[in-house]
């Protein structure tokens, strides 16, 4: 485990870094905004909404579906369907569930991190990589960590590991 980088011209010390965002102990930066980690309060995640095409997907094959059975339902011809005939209309009725999962796994909801800052609830950031997201979360949660406690630095990656001595 590689020791923090310090930025250089700086005291802080830098926990993640990539193209647009920025955390270290003292500031959270996402793009062109930056808050201070010490007033960054009830940080939580939470996934994004549902791809506005998937529901819409959904919603209209619904509609559709429905009003198919209720054509046929009104109209006496489920009466005259043969065996095969209901197998296809389950299959169809199935569509809409079908679409939802394949939206859901297409483009999934992003993952969010959200946080009082200013006195109101902030989307902080937001990220469709689970990874890059958890990396930020952990940062952010250990940045909070260091700054509640002072200049705290982690006992595993501050000492040597212990070797016995021959």
């Amino acid at each position: 485990m590689r020791p923090p980088r310090t930025v250089p011209g700086a005291r802080s010390t830098l926990l993640y870094a990539r193209p647009g965002i920025i955390v270290t102990v003292d500031r959270f930066t996402v793009g062109r905004t930056s808050y201070r980690v010490a007033d960054l309060t009830h940080l939580r995640t939470t996934r994004g909404p549902h791809d506005r095409v998937a529901v819409r997907a959904v919603a209209i094959t619904a509609g559709m579906v429905g009003g198919v059975g209720l054509l046929l339902g009104f109209t006496g011809g489920l009466q005259h369907l043969t065996a095969g005939a209901y197998l296809i209309l389950g299959a169809v009725f199935l569509l809409p569930g079908v679409l939802a999962l394949a939206g859901d796994r297409w483009r999934p909801p992003p993952h969010e991190l959200w946080g009082w800052y200013g006195g109101a609830e902030t989307l902080l950031f937001s990220a469709d990589d689970e990874r890059q997201f958890g990396q930020v979360t952990r940062a952010l949660l250990r940045a909070r960590e260091m700054n509640r406690y002072g200049d705290w630095v982690d006992p595993l990656a501050s000492t040597e590991p212990w070797r016995p001595s021959r």
